[in-house]
């Protein structure tokens, strides 16, 4: 069992600071008030170079929805390249179809501008008819190793920890449980939760638990010893 903790950036500052403070992996986006856009290139090219941990980054040109047309895949595809050639260590992107399903083939298009990338797929998951139908599309495309989700619960996976635990036992595919989660209740959600052994904090790791305030170590260094003083040696 080898636990993981994704704190999301913004900034080289963001990452190096979770990265000091105990963190895996960075996910960076831009827009964290919109659930996470594409960042600028400048800023994923500064923030691979400012840090060690793996960094994974958002694919995402709107926030309105997770349906795109075949004009936004196709500067989803040239963002993808671009990142490719900035040192990142992966992707993070999710696409349905306008019926709630996996669109499969605009994530084979999608991987294929990146092919040695590992994929993580996004919360688009959550807005699908049938998660556990979703996983299994999934589960076919090679690129593909982790999913982030809350479960499909509104309020986040604290709430849908017991759905949680039952998906990653069903599964390859690496949950990282997303939304809402706190310092307060990972120890329990981590019973609960058995076997999902991958958590993403963004508001949850910065002061206040706001949005536009800075990464707070005290939080993160606190997750980072919770999730490791449950590892088997």
């Amino acid at each position: 069992m080898l636990r993981k903790l994704e704190i999301i950036a913004t900034t080289p500052v963001e990452a190096l600071a979770a990265e000091r403070a105990g963190a895996d992996r960075i996910e960076l986006i831009a827009a964290m008030s919109e659930g996470g856009l594409t960042p600028s290139y400048g800023t994923i090219v500064r923030t691979v170079q400012a840090v060690r941990l793996p960094v994974r980054v958002m694919v995402r040109p709107h926030s309105r929805s997770f349906v795109y047309t075949s004009d936004e895949l196709e500067t989803m595809t040239a963002d993808i390249r671009m990142i490719r050639e900035s040192g990142a260590a992966g992707l993070v992107f999710g696409v349905l179809t306008p019926d709630g399903q996996v669109d499969v083939a605009a994530v084979e298009r999608l991987c294929a501008g990146a092919p040695m990338l590992p994929v993580t797929y996004h919360r688009a998951i959550d807005e699908a008819r049938d998660i556990a139908e979703a996983l299994r599309e999934l589960e076919r495309i090679p690129s593909v190793d982790r999913v982030l989700t809350s479960g499909g619960h509104a309020d986040g996976a604290w709430h849908a920890r017991y759905k949680l635990r039952e998906l990653q036992a069903a599964t390859p595919l690496k949950l990282i449980a997303a939304k809402g989660l706190t310092v307060e209740k990972l120890e329990a959600f981590l019973e609960d939760a058995e076997g999902v052994n991958e958590v993403h904090f963004g508001t949850g790791a910065r002061v206040g638990g706001r949005e536009d305030s800075p990464i707070d170590p005290e939080r993160v260094e606190a997750c980072a010893r919770l999730l490791r003083g449950g590892q088997n040696e």
